[in-house]
């Protein structure tokens, strides 16, 4: 897949502390410690409808750790995968009377506008999941032989499926007990209630043909991927073993993550798919978590094209942590345009304050867990004073305003995106 256009990122000199995150496996924060190139998977989306403000949240969320890895002058090897074949994109399809992949190439053309827009940056592998049949079908044939998957007796769509038991630490990455499991899978695509399977939390890897379905041919039969299996897969390909960071929406955790990471352990034999995983709140609207289902969705690209700033809409969502569920209004987003105004105001200033304390806070409080919500008060302290008191150091309006668009992605000179680029 070709993923959308990098914009040039400042370099600001100096470094900041090592980042800190929250690791949901661990349930606490704790450093994250890459070598020289810093591994990162996050799940891409389903492209069945557009992209909203709960997609736009979660990528924001790991464009700031690959803002702060490039500024800690690391290699940044970010790989994001594309679910372009499940059958949500089947149902819409036919719902719509399109076909499924010309769906899914519109639905997808509008996310890397959108994320373009929002100036987050691309990842170095962009794969969809019809991109990576071949791969799955390489760990699906390892997991059959080492006993961790099974094919499901039923003559008419005999399935491939995956042993829940198949490693004893199932279950670590999410922390949940077996009834919140099966809640879980029951509700976000798994079929517990399935006839013939050794256990109900078996996940499927392999779906058998099914008439008026996209298949390709394999040692299995002829079918398609299951959904976890995709991400094993493509992250193994592209990234190997032990990544840094997988990463995602909260509503991932389980069954998405805990079975993608169990489906690559089962593979290569390794305690943990990931040293950290790491997951975004979700965002809601009128009182309800903004979903698709619900259809209670605010559109990046309507935003755009009301002329929203993307910079404000960054600005709006920065303002909450980024593990934290919460709610989009018109006062988060008129907040956020009042607040852009002032940072701009203060950065076409001949002179400020001076901008290394403001710099090091900004730096400090991204590295503790990504705390936006300090990052952005840190800022509103300096331009306050800027504009109260003024300053006598005709380099720091330009310093600032280079630091907050090489680590929070925000714009304050229109006129010059690409400050001075990496």
């Amino acid at each position: 897949m070709q993923s959308w256009s990098a914009v040039p990122v400042p370099v600001v000199p100096g470094h900041g502390p090592q980042l800190r995150l929250y690791d949901t496996a661990d349930r606490r924060v704790r450093p994250v410690s890459p070598g020289a190139t810093a591994t990162m998977y996050v799940c891409g989306i389903t492209p069945y409808d557009a992209t909203h403000l709960g997609h736009a949240a979660t990528y924001l969320a790991f464009d700031l750790i690959h803002r702060i890895w490039l500024d800690a002058g690391l290699a940044v090897r970010y790989v994001q995968n594309i679910t372009d074949i499940d059958d949500p994109l089947f149902e819409r399809a036919r719902r719509d009377g399109i076909d499924w992949r010309a769906l899914g190439d519109r639905e997808v053309a509008l996310f890397t506008a959108d994320m373009a827009a929002l100036r987050v940056l691309p990842p170095h592998d962009y794969v969809g999941a019809t991109e990576a049949i071949a791969e799955v079908i390489e760990i699906i044939e390892k997991l059959l032989a080492a006993g961790a998957a099974y094919v499901i007796d039923d003559p008419d769509h005999p399935d491939v499926y995956f042993r829940a038991d198949a490693t004893a630490q199932f279950g670590y990455e999410s922390n949940y007990d077996l009834d919140t499991m099966l809640e879980f899978f029951a509700e976000r695509g798994g079929d517990p209630d399935r006839p013939g399977k050794v256990d109900r939390l078996d996940a499927l890897l392999w779906s058998a043909e099914r008439p008026g379905e996209p298949s390709w041919p394999s040692p299995f039969g002829r079918g398609r991927p299951g959904w976890h299996v995709e991400c094993s897969a493509i992250a193994l390909d592209r990234i190997g073993p032990g990544l840094d960071i997988q990463g995602g929406g909260s509503d991932l955790i389980f069954p998405h993550h805990e079975y993608s990471a169990a489906h690559a352990e089962s593979v290569t034999g390794e305690r943990r798919f990931a040293r950290h995983y790491v997951h975004a709140g979700m965002i809601g609207w009128d009182g309800h978590k903004m979903s698709k289902s619900r259809g209670n969705l605010v559109l990046v690209s309507k935003l755009v094209a009301a002329g929203v700033d993307p910079s404000a809409i960054r600005l709006g969502l920065l303002a909450g942590h980024y593990r934290a569920d919460r709610f989009w209004d018109d006062g988060v987003l008129a907040e956020a345009v009042a607040r852009l105004e002032r940072w701009r105001t203060a950065a076409a200033l001949p002179a400020g304050p001076d901008a290394a304390d403001v710099i090091a806070r900004l730096r400090r409080y991204l590295a503790d867990d990504l705390d936006t919500p300090m990052a952005l008060a840190a800022l509103d302290g300096w331009v306050t004073d800027a504009l109260e008191y003024g300053g006598h150091d005709p380099a720091a309006p330009r310093a600032v305003a280079d630091a907050v668009d090489a680590l929070l992605g925000v714009v304050l000179d229109p006129e010059d995106n690409a400050g001075s680029g990496r």
